[in-house]
């Protein structure tokens, strides 16, 4: 057993943090895993950052598809886990911050678009 390991009423006690294809970031306690990657997190959440901002979204219970998985680390329970400048605000929030900077991309995108005819190598 490694030194990050814990043992709670019997059983190992891990918190994993799972990046998803879409870029999700999930953390919570593994409770099961099989061979291709699916696993079962007990208290997990939704870890969604916007600059120096973060909010984590419950989700409970949470089943994850292999095939869904990019990367799964497992989190040290006695380290803090983000940079001291990180500001956690409401699910609101962030979900307010997420839509800004979506619009800023979409905008970036669309102006480039535009420019393209100017290219003219």
């Amino acid at each position: 057993m490694s030194g990050g390991d814990h043992i709670h009423s019997g059983t190992v006690v891990e918190k994993l943090l799972v990046l998803l294809r879409d870029g999700r970031k999930l953390l919570g306690i593994l409770r099961s895993f099989d061979q291709f990657a699916n696993a079962v997190l007990e208290g997990a959440c939704e870890r969604v950052i916007v600059g120096d901002l973060y909010c984590d979204i419950s989700l409970g219970l949470y089943v994850i598809r292999g095939e869904n998985v990019v990367l799964i680390g497992e989190l040290d329970l006695e380290k803090e886990e983000l940079p001291p400048h990180m500001t956690c605000v409401s699910e609101t929030e962030i979900k307010r911050a997420q839509k800004v900077e979506r619009e800023a991309t979409d905008l970036k995108g669309s102006m480039r678009k535009r420019m393209e005819f100017l290219d003219m190598d």
